[in-house]
C-alpha cells in the first residue's frame, strides 16, 4: 500500500488544525501539537515551509501563532503536499539510474500514479476536509469558521 510519508501527513494535519480551530486568532504551534500529537522537532519545520509557501502566515507576538496565508476553498491538499515533499535531489539522482528495464516499465507506472494521485489530491480542498470533520462531529475550539469572502 502506498503512504505519504509522516512529514506530509503532519502538513496536512497542522494546515487543517490551523483551518478548523482558529476562528479570529492565530493558532499557536503548542496547541496544534497538543491536538493532533505532531512532535514539535517535526512540527516547526513543516510550519515554516508552509509560510514560506503562502499557505499559512505566521503571526508575531505573544498571542501570534499561525493562520491560514487564503481562504481554505483556495488551498488544495495537492498544495501542501507539493511543500512538504519538495524537491527531494537524492531521488532525482537516482531517477537517471538503474536498470532499463525499471526506466522503461517501473518508472512509467509509478509517475502514472503519482500524477493520479496528485489529481485526485488537488481535487480535494482544506474546506471539504473541514466540512467532514463537522460532519464526523469533531470538536472545533473556535466558535466561528473564518470566511475570507468579500
Amino acid at each position: 500500500m502506498l503512504r505519504l510519508p509522516r512529514r506530509t501527513t503532519y502538513a496536512i494535519e497542522a494546515v487543517l488544525d490551523v483551518a478548523y480551530n482558529a476562528g479570529g486568532a492565530p493558532v499557536r504551534s503548542g496547541e496544534i501539537t497538543e491536538r493532533q500529537g505532531i512532535p514539535s522537532r517535526y512540527l516547526e519545520p513543516v510550519l515554516q515551509q508552509l509560510v514560506r509557501a503562502g499557505i499559512l502566515v505566521g503571526v508575531r507576538g505573544p498571542r501570534g501563532g499561525y493562520r491560514l496565508g487564503r481562504d481554505r476553498r483556495r488551498i488544495s491538499v495537492g498544495d501542501i503536499v507539493r511543500v512538504a515533499v519538495g524537491n527531494d535531489e537524492d531521488e532525482a539522482a537516482e531517477s537517471d539510474g538503474g536498470s532499463a528495464l525499471g526506466r522503461a516499465a517501473v518508472r512509467p507506472l509509478m509517475q502514472s500514479l503519482e500524477h493520479d494521485a496528485m489529481a485526485r489530491l488537488d481535487a480535494v480542498t482544506i474546506d471539504e476536509l473541514c466540512v467532514k470533520a463537522r460532519a464526523a462531529g469533531v470538536e472545533s475550539v473556535s466558535t466561528a469558521p473564518m470566511d475570507f469572502t468579500i
